[in-house]
């Protein structure tokens, strides 16, 4: 580990080298602890993609995923959102660090609409916090600074094959892919997604259901021991990732997590 002399320390990990927040207590965290964060993501797409493959990931935070899922589709493109400034350029410089050239990153929110305006919270990234869990807002004030925000079918409009869609939108997965309806219903991609807001899962599941998707539960313990510094020292407990996959109905890929047959179901939900 390499001190930056700021809030910034800079790190050798799983994947590539890596500029994280050493004040982020979940991210930056596993990063300085197991060289890794949430590596249990990275191995189910892995399984999905191929060398020439593409993916929209809607929410990159600092690149701990994009890096290797770029590394994965070294033939293909990786298209990287993420709307915090601060954050996207720690995203941008990571991407560079590493002589990443298939990855475009855009310092973008995306909705359901291109008009919507949002706002995330001014941070005070020298304090502890959960950086890669901003929510952002419909309301502003002087605390707030306004997002640049987007649809993907604004943006993709021409995008004729997409392989992963990869959302991690802090309660705005249901935003992001009423957004994308056209794109997703000419590339079929797979749909990779946070789903922790008890409040909003069951829209979010039957919105896939509408689609002709088939959607399993991916739980992701935050502490793999397998991490890459074997650090056999669990500092987040139990404490998961609540992600799904949706996948096309028709596409006959076997995967062995489980399916979701009850949309009001949530493991979270006591």
């Amino acid at each position: 580990m390499i001190s930056l002399g700021g809030f910034n320390d800079l790190i050798k990990m799983r994947d590539g080298w890596m500029v994280y927040n050493k004040n982020d207590v979940y991210i930056g965290k596993s990063i300085k602890e197991y060289g890794e964060w949430s590596q249990g993501e990275i191995d189910l797409c892995r399984q999905l993609l191929t060398p020439n493959d593409v993916i929209i990931e809607v929410g990159s935070n600092i690149g701990s995923h994009t890096i290797p899922l770029a590394k994965i589709v070294h033939k293909g493109a990786v298209f990287a959102f993420e709307p915090q400034r601060i954050i996207f350029q720690n995203l941008c410089a990571n991407i560079s660090i590493n002589s990443i050239t298939n990855c475009c990153c855009l310092e973008s929110a995306l909705s359901e609409k291109k008009n919507d305006q949002f706002y995330y919270p001014l941070i005070n990234y020298d304090r502890e916090n959960n950086f890669g869990g901003i929510s952002l807002s419909s309301e502003s004030n002087e605390f707030f600074q306004a997002a640049k925000n987007d649809t993907l079918d604004n943006i993709f409009a021409n995008l004729q094959s997409l392989k992963i869609l990869k959302i991690d939108a802090e309660g705005m997965e249901t935003n992001v892919i009423q957004g994308g309806l056209n794109l997703i219903k000419r590339t079929n991609p797979f749909i990779y997604f946070e789903n922790d807001r008890l409040e909003k899962s069951q829209e979010l599941i039957e919105l896939l259901w509408s689609l002709e998707y088939k959607v399993f539960w991916h739980i992701v313990p935050m502490y793999n021991k397998n991490n890459f510094f074997k650090n056999d020292n669990n500092i987040f407990d139990n404490i998961s990732s609540f992600n799904m996959l949706g996948i096309k109905k028709d596409n006959e890929i076997n995967i062995n997590i489980p399916e979701v047959n009850d949309s009001s179901f949530h493991p979270l939900r006591r």
